[in-house]
């Protein structure tokens, strides 16, 4: 019996069923954001895209948009009851899904949903769990991020603070900095209040450091966007350019500061703008 023994003990060893690979990776458990609604006032819920569909989980939650003409926003009301949830669609396949309570007074009529807060894709790209995304889907995924945020961005109103330098007709300004995930945002505007086209030759944001000693010197370092939105070629006489850059994320000590220029080609209108390290440090 006992030759038996090590063979028995090699076939257990081979034919136990083991856990599945797709089970080791498993997925984060998705936190919902709670809403709350009730029955005398109107919620309003602004989302980057129209909304195409909205649902919610039972009768005594009511969610109203424009079903016939898109809207960026919709309507939420609700009447005492259990918890529900709401589930929105937007017109680019964005989705996204919140839990629902009614409260009788309530703290906060107003939610501006950013890109971010998406669970996913209404057609969601299917991939082996078990493989690795390949560089280029996570590039062109990057890329898309970037352009849908970049686009949230400057349909906001939103305002970091006084950042505006003028040169001849020329003026320009940083509306916003905003920090998302690794990244720093530059909301910038371009005004040409001239009488002459201005063609972009560059607009650089660079690093500057005082350099310490008898001798002063500034030293300016180069600062490559990750990816530019709305960059223009030109701006028309009496016209406005707003765009974004998308920049590694990054802070300054009181010795540094960021410049941003804008130059021209063939001309001489170049613009620079100083912005102190208190505003990259303390992004919106």
């Amino acid at each position: 019996m006992k030759p038996f023994l090590p063979l028995l003990t090699l076939l257990i060893s081979v034919f136990a069923p083991r856990p599945c690979p797709a089970q080791a990776l498993a997925r984060p458990t998705i936190v919902l954001d709670t809403i709350y609604a009730n029955d005398t006032k109107n919620v309003a819920l602004f989302f980057p895209e129209p909304i195409r569909q909205g649902i919610t989980g039972s009768d005594n939650f009511v969610f109203t948009y424009n079903r016939d003409k898109g809207q960026y926003f919709g309507l939420l009301q609700a009447k005492p009851g259990k918890e529900s949830n709401l589930l929105v669609i937007n017109k680019d396949g964005s989705v996204f899904s919140y839990i629902l309570r009614y409260k009788k007074q309530l703290s906060k009529l107003n939610y501006f949903i950013p890109v971010s807060s998406s669970i996913g894709t209404e057609k969601p790209i299917v991939t082996d769990s078990i493989l690795a995304e390949s560089s280029e889907e996570r590039i062109d995924n990057r890329k898309y991020y970037y352009q849908k945020f970049c686009t949230y961005l400057l349909n906001r109103k939103q305002r970091i603070g006084r950042l505006k330098k003028r040169n001849e007709g020329i003026v320009l300004s940083v509306e916003n900095i905003v920090f998302d995930k690794e990244e720093l945002y530059f909301v910038i505007q371009i005004e040409n209040n001239s009488s002459l086209d201005y063609d972009l030759n560059f607009l650089n944001l660079s690093i500057e450091t005082r350099q310490k000693g008898k001798r002063k010197s500034l030293q300016r370092l180069y600062q490559k966007p990750l990816y530019t939105h709305g960059l223009p070629t030109k701006i028309p006489e009496n016209d406005i350019a707003r765009l974004v850059y998308v920049m590694p994320k990054f802070s300054l000590s009181n010795d540094r500061r960021a410049i941003l220029e804008v130059n021209e080609a063939n001309g001489g209108r170049t613009v620079k703008l100083k912005i102190r390290h208190r505003f990259i440090n303390n992004p919106n």
